[in-house]
């Protein structure tokens, strides 16, 4: 394997390893890793419908469907009636919902304080700095890649 594949496969690992950790103690407090991102979305962008926050999550229809009857049965969302279309409905995160997201919060933020302490002021800016120019480029090749297969599709 060249030096790159093995520096991929540590991001890999890493990545694995520390969202297996954080869902676990976000768990611990009755809000899942999964939950909370909708619950998140809710709390920062406010009332919306389904529709958008599959489009906002990069989520299936279906699955945030599903998600969304979970935290409801949980008291954690409302669903209410959309004042501009009759079939579709509204997402609202209630007060508990609020609460569960910041208790589990708390022991992410924990663990991400407990993981960086593993570096200095300077290895973290260049960390952050790198993943940068990582996240860039990965952007870079989505978007080239998406463009071939559309033209691809158009083509067919």
């Amino acid at each position: 394997m060249t030096e790159k594949i093995h520096v991929a496969e540590r991001l890999f690992e890493l990545y694995h390893c520390v969202h297996r950790l954080v869902n676990a103690s976000m768990s611990e407090e009755g809000v899942s890793l999964a939950r909370s991102k909708f619950l998140f979305y809710l709390s920062e962008l406010g009332p919306c419908r389904c529709a958008d926050i599959a489009s906002a999550l990069s989520f299936a229809p279906r699955t945030v469907t599903e998600a969304i009857d979970g935290l409801e049965r949980d008291g954690m969302v409302v669903r209410e009636p959309d004042p501009e279309d009759r079939r579709a409905k509204i997402i609202s995160i209630t007060d508990l919902g609020r609460a569960g997201l910041e208790a589990a919060l708390r022991p992410r933020r924990q663990m991400i304080e407990e993981l960086f302490s593993a570096l200095d002021d300077n290895e973290r800016t260049d960390l952050h700095r790198l993943l940068g120019r990582l996240g860039d480029k990965a952007c870079e090749i989505g978007t080239s890649r998406m463009a071939v297969h559309e033209r691809q599709s158009e083509a067919a």
